[in-house]
C-alpha cells in the first residue's frame, strides 16, 4: 500500500539552481527591505514623493554608480555638437583652425562612442537591480503586512482591491522607477551641460536659453493637479472593477443556476464603461498636455535658429556656432519636454504609492511583541463573563461563562447569529473580548503570543479550503519532513485510504482550483487530514458537515470522532445529530448561554435545545 505514497513528481521538486540575481539578493536582504518599507510607511504620513525618496535611499550606492556610468555612456551626445561646430568652422575658416586639434577631438569622440556599449550594459545592470529589488520589496512588504493585519481588516478590504494594489500598483511604481532612472539622469546631465557650455561661450544666447524655464513651470502647474485627479479616479475605478470581477468569478455557479447571466453582464459592463471613460479622461489630458508642450518648444526652437543666425550675420558668433547652439537648445527643450512628458507617469506612480500605503500604513495589526510564547498547550479554557461587540449598541456575546477541561469535546449550537462563530473567533484570538476575560491554561489570552498559541490549533472550516496543487501538498501544507508511514496513519484516521488508493496518481493527483474535481465530502476529509497531521492540542470544527449529504456526513463524523480523541475539541454544529457524542453541548441564544449539558440531558430537559432538535 505504501507505493501510493511515493512521489511521482521528484524532478519538479528538485531545487532549481539559483540565478545570479537570487544569489546577490538574499532572503535575509529581502526580509530586511520589506520590514524597512513597512516601517517607513507606518512612521510617515505617506506623502508619496517623500516616500519615493525613502524607498530609493536604500540603494544610494547603486544609484550613484549608475549615474556615473550614465554620464560616461551619454558623453558622446554631449560632445558631438562641439565636434560638429569645430568641423563646420574648420571648413568655413581653415586658416584660423588647427587640424591636429580637430583630429584629436574626433578621435576622442570615436573612443567615447566605443565606450558606450560596456558602460550602457553596466548602467542597465545597476539600475535594473534597483528597480527590481524595489518591486520585490514592495510586493514582499505587502504580503508580509497582509499576514500581520487583523481578520476584520481582511473582511473589510475586498480581495480584488488587494490584488490590484499588489500587482497593478506595484507595477506602476516599477514603471515610474524605470522612467525616472532612465530619463532623469539624461535630463539633468544634458540640461546642465548645455547651459554650462552656452554660458561659457555667449551670455546673450544663455539668457535666451533660460526663457523656456518659466514656460515649463506655468504649463506644469496648470496640468499637474488635473492629471493627478484623473489618475486617482482611474485607479479607484480599476480597483472597484477588479473586486467586482473577483466576485463574479466566485459567483459563477450561483449566477448560472439562477439564470442571472444577463444581469451580471450588464453590471460588470457598466463598471467597464466607467473604467473606459476614466481612462479616456486620463488619455485626453495627457495628450493635450503633450501637444501643448510640443508646439511651445518647436516655436522656441525656430526662434533660437533665427536668433543665432542673426548673431552670425552680425559677426558676433561664427557660422559653425549656429549648429552648436541649435543642437544644445534642441537638447535643452527636448529634455525639458521629456521631463514634462514624464509628469503623467509620475502622477500615476505617486498615486500608486499612496494606494500601496493603504495596506502598508494600516495599524490594525496583531501585535505579539513582548507577550509570552506558548511552547505547549493543554487545552484548558475558562470564559469568565465574556462580552464581545463590534458596536457598543449591539453585543454579539453577553456575559458568557464556561469552563472547558483539557481533552473535552464542547459543541456549540443555536440559531444563526446567536454567537457561535464569534465564540470560535475569540478562541482563536482573531477577536479579543470587550468585556470579561478568556483564560488559556490559566493565562489571559490577551497576554500570550497568539502566533505561537495558534501553532497548537487546527481548524476544519465549513467548506474545505484547498489550493491548486497535489493532494499531498494540500494535506501537508505548512508541515515538513512527514514520513510515508505517518502520512498513511493520517489518511486512515481521516478515512481517506481507500479513496487515495483508487486514484491513478495517488497522493500526487493534481487538484483543480478550490479542489473542484473532488466531492464535498472528499474535500472535507482532506481538510480533516490537514488538521490531523498538525498534531494539534486543540481542534475547531466549524460546521464541518452542514453542506454534506447523509452518507458523506457519516464518513466525516467518524473522522471527527477519530480526531477528537484526547484533544480539546470545539464543534460548531448546524445539524444537531452530529453533536450526540460531545461531552457537553452549549446552547446559545441571542449571544447568551441558554442551556448546557450532554445530549441526553438536554433532550430530557425539553428546553430550547429540544425544540431545535425536534424542529429538524
Amino acid at each position: 500500500m505504501l507505493k501510493i505514497f511515493k512521489s511521482r513528481t521528484a524532478k519538479s521538486l528538485k531545487q532549481k539552481r539559483p540565478a545570479p540575481y537570487d544569489r546577490e539578493f538574499t532572503d535575509e536582504a529581502l526580509e530586511t527591505l520589506e520590514n524597512e518599507f513597512i516601517d517607513n510607511y507606518v512612521k510617515s504620513e505617506v506623502k508619496p514623493f517623500r516616500m519615493l525618496l525613502k524607498i530609493y535611499c536604500h540603494f544610494w550606492r547603486e544609484l550613484l554608480l549608475a549615474m556615473l556610468l550614465y554620464l560616461i555612456k551619454h558623453s558622446p551626445t554631449i560632445y558631438l555638437p562641439i565636434v560638429t561646430a569645430d568641423i563646420i568652422n574648420f571648413v568655413a575658416y581653415p586658416a584660423t583652425r588647427n587640424p591636429d586639434a580637430l583630429i584629436l577631438r574626433v578621435a576622442l569622440l570615436l573612443f567615447l562612442l566605443i565606450l558606450n556599449v560596456p558602460t550602457h550594459m553596466l548602467y542597465t545592470k545597476y539600475y535594473s537591480r534597483v528597480t527590481r529589488r524595489v518591486e520585490a520589496g514592495l510586493r514582499g512588504a505587502m504580503v508580509r503586512k497582509l499576514q500581520q493585519l487583523s481578520i476584520p481588516f481582511h473582511k473589510e478590504m475586498q480581495s480584488g482591491r488587494i490584488q490590484s494594489k499588489l500587482m497593478r500598483d506595484v507595477e506602476t511604481v516599477h514603471s515610474l522607477s524605470f522612467q525616472l532612472l532612465n530619463f532623469i539622469p539624461q535630463i539633468l546631465i544634458s540640461v546642465v551641460t548645455a547651459l554650462i557650455v552656452v554660458l561659457s561661450m555667449n551670455l546673450t544666447v544663455f539668457l535666451f536659453f533660460i526663457l523656456c524655464v518659466p514656460l515649463t513651470a506655468v504649463t506644469s502647474r496648470f496640468f499637474r493637479s488635473r492629471m493627478a485627479r484623473y489618475n486617482k479616479d482611474y485607479r479607484v475605478s480599476m480597483e472597484a472593477t477588479s473586486a467586482k470581477l473577483m466576485d463574479m468569478v466566485e459567483m459563477t455557479e450561483i449566477t448560472r443556476a439562477h439564470a442571472l447571466e444577463d444581469k451580471e453582464i450588464k453590471s460588470l459592463t457598466a463598471r467597464l464603461k466607467n473604467v473606459a471613460n476614466a481612462g479616456v479622461r486620463v488619455d485626453v489630458i495627457q495628450s493635450l498636455f503633450g501637444a501643448s508642450m510640443w508646439v511651445a518648444f518647436q516655436s522656441f526652437q525656430l526662434a533660437c535658429l533665427l536668433f543665432t543666425s542673426y548673431l552670425a550675420w552680425q559677426g558676433i558668433i561664427q557660422v559653425g556656432d549656429i549648429s552648436l547652439y541649435q543642437s544644445y537648445y534642441g537638447t535643452l527643450t527636448g529634455q525639458v519636454s521629456a521631463f514634462l512628458s514624464l509628469l503623467p507617469t509620475i502622477a500615476r506612480g505617486l498615486d500608486s504609492i499612496s494606494s500601496i500605503g493603504e495596506i502598508l500604513s494600516a495599524t490594525d495589526v496583531e501585535d505579539n511583541t513582548g507577550k509570552k510564547p506558548v511552547p505547549t498547550l493543554r487545552g484548558e479554557y475558562q470564559f469568565k463573563n465574556v462580552t464581545f461587540s463590534y458596536d457598543k449598541d449591539q453585543e454579539l456575546l453577553k456575559d458568557f461563562s464556561l469552563h472547558v477541561r483539557p481533552g473535552e469535546t464542547i459543541a456549540f449550537v443555536g440559531e444563526s447569529g446567536c454567537g457561535k462563530t464569534t465564540t470560535m473567533n475569540l478562541v482563536l484570538g482573531f477577536n479579543l473580548t470587550t468585556g470579561g476575560e478568556i483564560l488559556v491554561d490559566g493565562r489571559n489570552i490577551k497576554d500570550i503570543d497568539l502566533h505561537s498559541y495558534r501553532s497548537h490549533i487546527a481548524i476544519v472550516p465549513q467548506t474545505g479550503v484547498l489550493f491548486t496543487g497535489t493532494i499531498r501538498e494540500n494535506i501537508t501544507y505548512g508541515i515538513d519532513n512527514i514520513s510515508d508511514e505517518e502520512l498513511a496513519a493520517v489518511l486512515d484516521a481521516a478515512r481517506l485510504t481507500e479513496f487515495i488508493a483508487s486514484l491513478p496518481d495517488g497522493l500526487d493527483t493534481m487538484l483543480n482550483e478550490h479542489g473542484s474535481n473532488l466531492s464535498g465530502g472528499q474535500r472535507q476529509r482532506l481538510s480533516i487530514a490537514r488538521a490531523i497531521i498538525r498534531k494539534p492540542a486543540v481542534i475547531i470544527f466549524d460546521e464541518a458537515t452542514s453542506a454534506l449529504d447523509s452518507v458523506s456526513e457519516r464518513e466525516i463524523q467518524k473522522a471527527i470522532d477519530n480526531l477528537s480523541k484526547n484533544h480539546t475539541t470545539f464543534v460548531v454544529a448546524h445539524r444537531l445529530s452530529t453533536v450526540k457524542n460531545a461531552d457537553r453541548i452549549v446552547v446559545l441564544r441571542n449571544g447568551r448561554c441558554e442551556e448546557i449539558g450532554s445530549y441526553e440531558e438536554l433532550m430530557a430537559k425539553k428546553g430550547f435545545f429540544y425544540q431545535l432538535q425536534t424542529a429538524q
